[in-house]
Formats: C-alpha cells, sequence, structure tokens
C-alpha cells in the first residue's frame, strides 16, 4: 500500500510540475537567479508538499482498501476456532 501511494503522490508531483513548467515561462530569464536565491526555499517547500501529499493519499488508500478489517478477520478467527469451512490443519494448529 505505501508503494501505491507513493506512486500517486510521485505522479502527482510529476503533473504538477509539468503544468508549472508550461505555465511559468516567463521566468525563464530568470531561472538561475531564481534557483540561487530561492532554491533551498523550493526545495523545502516542495519536500514539504510531497509528504503532506502522500499521507494524504496514503491515509485515503488505507479508508478505502482496509475498510472492515477488523471485522473480517474477526469472522475468519470465530471460524478458525470453531472449526467450520476452515481446514482442519488450521484448527489443529489454533488448537497448540
Amino acid at each position: 500500500m505505501i508503494r501505491s501511494a507513493l506512486f500517486v503522490t510521485a505522479v502527482i508531483f510529476l503533473a504538477l510540475g509539468l503544468f508549472l513548467m508550461g505555465e511559468c515561462r516567463f521566468l525563464i530569464p530568470y531561472r538561475a537567479l531564481l534557483l540561487h536565491e530561492y532554491g533551498e526555499t523550493i526545495l523545502l517547500f516542495s519536500v514539504a508538499l510531497f509528504v503532506n501529499v502522500f499521507t494524504a493519499i496514503y491515509l485515503i488508500c488505507r479508508e478505502l482498501f482496509l475498510k472492515d478489517t477488523g471485522r473480517k478477520l474477526a469472522h475468519v478467527d470465530k471460524q478458525l476456532r470453531s472449526g467450520q469451512s476452515i481446514s482442519e490443519e488450521l484448527s489443529r494448529y489454533l488448537e497448540d
């Protein structure tokens, strides 16, 4: 799940970068000055934004894909303990 969230975040950042490169063409003559003066600040902001977007996507993925996981695992545990519709080997393992 972490890899999926990381991939989606990278795709979003790539799309955002391409969009900004197209919209900020008027800054091309000042590129060296901007990177020299504000490079650290831009990098720090980009890292903070990446972490926040990654966290948001990770939490959304957990909410969507792991819904009712506890209830489902409790159901499987109940079946294991009762021996119903689960293989005998698993039931014997649980009894030990």
